[in-house]
Order: C-alpha cells, then structure tokens, then sequence
C-alpha cells in the first residue's frame, strides 16, 4: 500500500526539545547536587581536547555525584523543575496517531529519540514514553542496593555529538529507508552533525548558531506543535 507520508521517520533530541526547563539534564543535576564546578568544567574541556572518552566523562561526572552524596531520591529531587515543553504532548500524540494509522495500512512510520541525555529526566516528564518512541538513544544511570539508592554506574550512549549521526544512520539500515525521508529536531550544538545527514532538520528553541544556520528550519515560537506543519 502506498504510503503518502513525506517523512517515515521522526527524530527527537531531548533536552531543550522535548523536556523544557533544562538545557542539558547534567549541568542541572551538578548545579542541584552542588558538585565541584573546577573538576567538572575540567572534564568537560578534556573531552572535548579528546583527552578523555565520553565514557570517561561520563564516569568522571558519577565520581563527582557520588562525592556530594547523590542517590536517586536527591537526583529525582533534582528533576522535580523539569516539565514537557509547551505543545510536546500533543505534538506526540497527533505522531503516535499517525504512526499507529500508518501501521494499520501496512505502512512505515516511526518516532526515535537521539541524545544525550538520561534516563531520569525522561521517566520525570514522559513516564509512558514506550507508547511512543519506536528507539531510545540515552545515557541510563543505574542505581543498586536494598532500596535502589545507590548510584553505582552508567550505560553510556554511544551516540551523543557527532555520533547522534550514526544512531540515524543505524536506524534506516535497519529499517531500509532513505536518509532523506528522516527528520531531525533539536536545539544544541551536539545536534549539527546528525542535523547535516537528515532529509529535514529543524533547529527547535535554539541555542546553537551553527545549528541555526545549517537547518532547514529554525523555528523560534516555544511550542513544539510548530513542527507539524512541516512534517505532515
């Protein structure tokens, strides 16, 4: 059955973009938790020297969480701030509709997130989020003990700055469609590269010049629903 929808697959950054009230979830959680701002702006400046890995960084951050004395409960604490941003759950749910439309008809449509973000802010402000998005590219904290407090690591995403392009990449290989009929939606200066690759990319609530200038789109209004004229 032919499928009349431009795009089949539609990809979201998160921070800045889905989640409001952030712009990214780790300097919101170090500023809550009020860990040592000289190491972790010296972890941020060795990656990117390529000094260390992004595990690395990643790592580095825990260490630092871990030193003030972070657990979930005061990390989830950290996150009570963080809402939708204005239009994202009836921009969803209008996708997920046509999603679930397209599937009826033997059609290929699908919703992803691309970022580095973490699990946590994503459970805070879309804890259903499974009855939408097909793929989920995160970082996930993971907590251990009797009650689940501990933090005691983290399962890195492969696929945050230059690498969200590969995360697209690895999704239309597996599904077998065109990077052209791909769209991107983010905010930042980790979304460029995979913004570069993608059929559309719309800079949403921007904070990068350099995204701004190489999108398609650059929409300014904060509300995520201005997207949908676009896409469908």
């Amino acid at each position: 059955m032919k499928n009349n929808l431009k795009y089949k697959l539609i990809c979201f950054d998160l921070d800045g973009t889905i989640i409001d009230e952030t712009i990214f979830i780790w300097q919101t959680l170090h500023d809550a938790l009020g860990s040592d701002k000289v190491r972790r702006k010296k972890y941020a400046q060795d990656f990117v020297d390529k000094k260390i890995t992004y595990r690395q960084w990643a790592e580095h951050d825990l260490e630092l969480w871990r030193e003030v004395g972070a657990t979930r409960s005061k990390m989830l604490d950290a996150t009570k701030g963080l809402i939708l941003m204005p239009g994202a759950l009836e921009t969803l749910n209008e996708l997920k509709r046509l999603k679930e439309k397209a599937k009826k008809e033997g059609n290929f449509f699908k919703l992803a997130i691309i970022s580095g973000s973490l699990n946590i802010a994503l459970e805070k402000v879309l804890p259903n989020y499974k009855d939408y998005f097909d793929d989920v590219y995160i970082n996930h904290l993971i907590f251990d003990g009797k009650d689940g407090e501990n933090l005691v690591g983290i399962k890195t995403t492969a696929f945050d700055f230059e690498n969200k392009a590969d995360a697209l990449k690895e999704i239309v290989a597996r599904e077998n469609i065109p990077l052209g009929e791909c769209v991107f939606i983010g905010d930042h200066d980790n979304d460029i590269h995979v913004a570069e690759i993608a059929g559309l990319s719309i800079a949403f609530n921007c904070k990068s010049e350099r995204l701004a200038q190489i999108a398609d789109i650059v929409i300014e209004k904060k509300d995520l629903r201005e997207i949908l004229k676009y896409i469908l």
